[in-house]
């Protein structure tokens, strides 16, 4: 069994001691954040992520966060071995431009990115940028977008016609190196078999186990036939504490800091996704909540409280140290080798696994 890799998050929407803070949002709608999304908080959790042991943090992608690409690029001095999981949306900029900057990127990085491909949900968000495309047309576009994309990479000019795209010619100064692997997410119909074609990395949010194995074996089998092997990976927020009581009321302050309010407003815009992947995490909790945090647990140590307000990813593994490290080693003997955590402020919580969960991963022979 491979190894597990870890990854942190970056906040680059800004950072606070709440969710609400941090939820996907316009910015009239965001909540305050405690810590601006100034390079130079970024750079400390950064680091933090860096000395604790993190292979990477993935920065989002989106109008209600700062641009991943730009960002990362800035704190690459002020890491040595840290990657930077680039998230972005394949149908905004061209496949020949996103191969030439993540070529100059890899170079200046020295081999330190990853790419996140997005291919978008939120019908809001992509009519932002001028794109009416339908969901799932957008993953025809992005299949295509990564055809291209590797075409550029190779050794000779690359001529693509597709539905979306006609390239000719398409090519870099140098390719790569390495390659940065693609890590991709999506779990509609149209989107599984472009996963199996292209990621390197196929992610999923976090939803109960069985789910989890039901969606990935989806995604094994379409890849097995086409001769591929993608490694699978995970995103996850982390309450963790000493104790399981101490994790558990950190779970509850969280939700006794949610206004009843904020959280309509907040799943009233969540409806109107196109995603697959957002109405599963809103079906995990129904948009409503009885007051007590442990009422929100779906699976032994998985709260699904975060994705009241918060689009995207919205379940936390709540527990002790060795809890959510037993969390993980289940879903890594389901086939998840890579797991993208974070948790609120992300400063601080970055040390709070990196001292107590990650170790324990480690004496365990899972790291």
């Amino acid at each position: 069994m491979s190894p597990i890799v870890p990854h942190w998050f970056l906040p680059t929407s800004g950072d606070g001691r709440t969710i609400l803070a941090r939820r996907h949002a316009d910015r009239g709608q965001a909540g305050h954040a405690d810590r601006d999304a100034g390079i130079d908080y970024l750079a400390q959790v950064a680091r933090a992520a860096e000395a604790q042991g993190f292979h990477g943090v993935l920065t989002p992608t989106g109008t209600f966060c700062e641009d991943a690409w730009l960002t990362t690029a800035a704190l690459l001095r002020e890491t040595r071995t840290l990657r930077y999981l680039v998230a972005f949306r394949p149908g905004v900029l061209s496949p020949t431009l996103a191969a030439q900057m993540a070529s100059t990127y890899q170079r200046v990085a020295d081999g330190r990115l990853m790419l996140n491909i997005v291919t978008g949900g939120d019908t809001v968000e992509q009519e932002r940028f001028g794109d009416h495309t339908g969901h799932d047309e957008r993953y025809t576009r992005t299949d295509e977008f990564l055809s291209v994309l590797r075409g550029a990479w190779g050794t000779d000019s690359f001529d693509f016609t597709g539905r979306h795209y006609d390239i000719r010619g398409a090519t870099t100064l140098a390719a790569p190196d390495p390659v940065p692997p693609v890590y991709f997410g999506g779990s509609s119909d149209a989107a599984l078999p472009v996963a199996a074609r292209h990621a390197d990395v196929y992610l999923t949010w976090g939803e109960r186990p069985d789910a989890v194995a039901e969606k990935i074996g989806r995604v094994r089998k379409l890849a097995d036939d086409l001769g591929r092997s993608p490694r699978f990976g995970i995103r996850l927020h982390v309450i963790t504490r000493d104790t399981a009581g101490e994790a558990w009321a950190e779970a509850q302050r969280l939700l006794d800091a949610l206004d009843p309010a904020e959280i309509e407003t907040a799943q009233a815009a969540l409806r109107t996704s196109q995603s697959v992947g957002q109405q599963r995490m809103l079906a995990l909790h129904g948009g409503t909540h009885t007051g007590s945090a442990a009422d929100l647990a779906i699976a032994p140590n998985l709260w699904a409280g975060v994705g009241l307000v918060r689009g995207g990813a919205g379940t936390a593994l709540v527990g002790s140290h060795a809890e959510v490290a037993d969390r993980i080693a289940e879903y890594h003997d389901l086939g998840i080798d890579e797991f993208v955590l974070s948790g609120y402020p992300h400063l601080e919580e970055a040390y709070r696994v990196g001292e107590g969960v990650l170790p324990e991963l480690r004496r365990r022979g899972l790291l």
